[in-house]
């Protein structure tokens, strides 16, 4: 219990001292951004120790949300490195003291070189502060270690008001989920991001049929790869007229309306099923699927021709959502959710990289 008292005390701690620079966060930080989203070049960073390391992550959180960076290592530079910075970049030097050596040396070499310099430090009482062109001040924290030396608390806080920065800095070039889709097309970030024509199955794989046909007949019908639970159902002009599931097969079934089946299967589908455009992105298809608790979502085009189809077990076979049985059969669909299909539920998977 006392080992788990000091984990929670120190995640406690770090969480106290960003909640304290918010409270003093102030217009030197949303300027800062505002250099970012003006800045014609790329973003330098660079510190060395911990705050390097924060450095090198905010890095990555910068490319990842539209603005160009790399980190120059403070002891590389003076080494060769410096011709990684162009007269257009504008560098971002980290020091929670303001007074490191190795940093304080690059930036006197990097004020003549880039179009600007921003300290992210402490306070402006400090060399790096005198030497910087803007100031981010992010306040003097006691760190968490017992011995108050160990980089914890100050590292958590630069960390979060770079962050921040990074995200102002984002919206204020406009950024959008379409850039950032472009940036990060891989794992679950980016798979939240894809349109769902990468995530359905086309519609050569799609049990697709003229809503005229039999039950019977629409039962031989099978596409090129693995049988869905749902037939497609087209009217004269090859629009989607109408969906027909396995539940509503099983319904008959279990009716005993065995006659039905050789009755035009428009009878019994379901007119105007819910689908999703070819335009939206699988998290609204996802979305989808759960409120109306179907299994399957067929995909048109803009002239409601059908070009494929979401199928719930796809997508609980690549993660995107889990399936869970729906026990609660007291509930009444809505009338505008497909009343020929009692699908699973499903249940968005909404965990990142």
């Amino acid at each position: 219990m006392e080992q788990i008292r000091l984990v929670r005390e120190t995640m406690v701690r770090e969480a106290d001292a960003i909640q304290k620079a918010a409270t003093i966060a102030s217009s030197d930080a949303a300027e800062a951004a505002a250099w970012i989203s003006r800045c014609e070049g790329s973003i330098v960073l660079t510190g060395v120790g911990k705050a390097g390391l924060i450095a090198q992550k905010l890095v990555a959180t910068l490319a990842s949300t539209g603005s160009p960076a790399h980190f120059l290592h403070p002891i590389e530079a003076v080494h060769g490195d410096l011709g990684r910075v162009q007269a257009e970049d504008l560098v971002i030097a980290f020091s929670n003291s303001g007074r490191s050596e190795e940093v304080l040396r690059v930036v006197e070499y990097l004020k003549s070189q880039a179009c600007g310099i921003i300290a992210v430090t402490a306070d402006r009482e400090n060399p790096l502060a005198d030497l910087a062109d803007h100031v981010v001040p992010i306040g003097r924290h006691r760190e968490a270690c017992p011995d108050g030396l160990a980089p914890t608390c100050s590292t958590s806080v630069m960390l979060a008001v770079g962050d921040a920065i990074a995200i102002l800095a984002s919206r204020l070039c406009g950024f959008t989920p379409d850039d950032f889709a472009r940036f990060h097309p891989g794992g679950a970030l980016g798979r939240k991001l894809t349109d769902v024509r990468q995530a359905m199955r086309p519609i050569s794989e799609c049990r697709v049929a003229p809503q005229t046909i039999t039950i019977r007949e629409a039962m031989m019908i099978g596409g090129s790869g693995r049988r869905s639970g749902a037939i497609l159902l087209l009217d004269d002009q090859q629009r989607l007229s109408g969906i027909f599931t396995d539940s509503d097969l099983a319904r008959l079934l279990q009716r005993r309306q065995e006659t039905s089946l050789d009755e035009p299967i428009e009878n019994f589908m379901t007119e105007s099923p819910v689908c999703v455009a070819e335009t939206e992105r699988l998290p609204r298809a996802v979305e989808l699927l759960s409120q109306r608790k179907i299994s399957e979502l067929p995909v048109v085009d803009e002239d409601q021709r059908p070009i494929g189809m979401i199928d719930i077990t796809d997508l609980v076979a690549t993660g995107d959502v889990r399936q869970a049985t729906n026990t609660d059969h007291t509930e009444t669909p809505s009338t505008t959710s497909n009343p020929n299909d009692d699908g699973p539920r499903c249940i968005p998977i909404t965990s990142g990289d």
